[in-house]
């Protein structure tokens, strides 16, 4: 953020792959490439970051699985973002919007509805090509100064150029920022999202920390690194997504829109919280340690008594976890997702099988841990409507059968016994979640 080299190692984890790099059965035996998961403290600006860069062309253009449209709940934030987008900054028809980190083109396809040029860049070339080929023209490259030269060439400055999480992905962000800085038209607006490490910090996620997010950002680093571009960010707003996450305003220094005090008031926070010393980030590591002897605990505790337990989502983020808490295949019988990229495979280095979220309803194990927490809520709530519908089915099934007799009430109270249970289960799932912050 600052070019300095005045970092400090704050905070260690337990190596692992890449979260993304998912195994095949016929790959089991291969030897898995792990790096060290170490966050460093800036002593000059106080950004958090990784100590380690993996090479992107490993991450980003190997196997990458992410898409954007496998959650709902986040498709439904990228519609409201634009609509809310589209009419603050008073964005028109035809006016240029680019997205830096667009995925499969989810986002841009709601600016693109309302008649707007729009315009991705993305690494990952398989999501990126099929992007394209569903009318959102994106460009297969990574980001930078030199590479928004070319594309203002090409297609005009921008009006509006967004970017959602991947502002943490990205090793050299000097270099990002000046492209759009170059890119923008001189009335134009950057709007990124990004996880907020005050959240990261409070709740303790420290599974967000993966090879992947580089960057662990709070804004008092934001403010010197956009003035460094000719920048200015006039507004902060802190938002859900990925658990938590900021959303940070900026246009070029000078422009029409005036600064409010949201900036400041984050910037007090963060400093309240001792964000800016790095004794504070010691006492996390004490906190993230604490928790892994907790859940370990209770893990064993359930398993002894000869219990099953899934987990339900393989997002990146489970890889840190199940690797730091030591969680392998004789810990969780099995995971659920619902990308179908990562069904039929195994995780990183504990190899646990990935499958569709309807074997939850086949295999009925006994206990859920919810590993995509920042969606927990939508998770325990399709869970839910699972079980009503098939214990609905399952009551008229029985009542609407051949001669049927009242003795069959006393075979259909105990019938519906596992149903029942499985409810406590969903219940009980989520007070143990809040339990654990996790």
């Amino acid at each position: 953020m600052c070019d300095s080299t005045a970092l400090v190692k704050a905070v260690s984890l337990t190596p692992t792959p890449p979260g993304n790099d998912f195994l095949t059965e016929n790959e089991l035996g291969r030897d898995e490439p792990i790096y060290p998961l170490d966050l460093y403290f800036c002593k000059d600006c106080h950004h958090i970051q990784l100590g380690h860069v993996v090479d992107p062309q490993i991450l980003y253009q190997k196997n990458y699985s992410y898409v954007s449209a496998t959650s709902s709940h986040f498709v439904d934030h990228l519609k409201s973002y634009a609509e809310d987008m589209i009419e603050r900054f008073s964005l028109k028809v035809e006016d240029l919007v680019v997205d830096i980190g667009s995925n499969d083109g989810t986002c841009l396809s709601f600016f693109k509805e309302k008649g707007m040029n729009v315009v991705g860049v993305d690494p990952a070339k398989e999501i990126a090509n099929r992007a394209s080929v569903s009318g959102i023209t994106t460009v297969a490259d990574f980001f930078g100064y030199e590479l928004a030269v070319k594309l203002r060439k090409v297609y005009g400055a921008a009006k509006f150029i967004t970017s959602h999480n991947a502002c943490a992905h990205i090793d050299n962000l000097y270099d990002v920022m000046k492209g759009v800085e170059v890119w923008l038209d001189k009335d134009g607006i950057f709007v990124l999202e990004v996880g907020y490490f005050v959240d990261v910090y409070n709740n303790i996620w420290f599974d967000t920390i993966y090879h992947e997010h580089l960057d662990y950002h709070t804004v008092a680093p934001f403010e010197k690194l956009f003035a460094r571009v000719g920048m200015e960010v006039i507004n902060v707003e802190r938002i859900s997504p990925q658990g938590g996450s900021i959303r940070v305003m900026v246009q070029k220094k000078g422009a029409d829109i005036k600064r409010n005090n949201s900036v400041d008031n984050l910037i007090a926070l963060e400093n309240k919280l001792g964000l800016n010393q790095v004794d504070t980030m010691s006492e996390f590591n004490v906190r993230i340690e604490n928790i892994r002897d907790r859940l370990h605990k209770l893990i064993y505790s359930i398993k002894k008594e000869g219990k099953t337990i899934a987990g339900f989502g393989a997002p990146t983020k489970a890889t840190t976890l199940m690797a730091h808490f030591g969680l392998d295949e004789t810990m969780l019988d099995f995971i659920v997702d619902d990308n179908p990229l990562k069904q039929g495979l195994y995780t990183p280095i504990t190899h646990i099988p990935v499958l569709s979220s309807d074997s939850i309803y086949d295999r009925k194990p006994d206990y859920l841990l919810i590993l995509a927490w920042n969606f927990s809520l939508p998770i325990m709530n399709l869970i839910w409507d699972g079980i009503i519908f098939y214990l609905f089915f399952f009551i008229l099934s029985f009542l609407f059968k051949k001669n049927f007799k009242i003795k069959d009430l006393y075979l259909l109270g105990f019938s519906l016994i596992p149903y029942l249970i499985s409810l406590y289960f969903v219940i009980s799932s989520s007070s143990l979640a809040n339990d654990f912050n996790i």
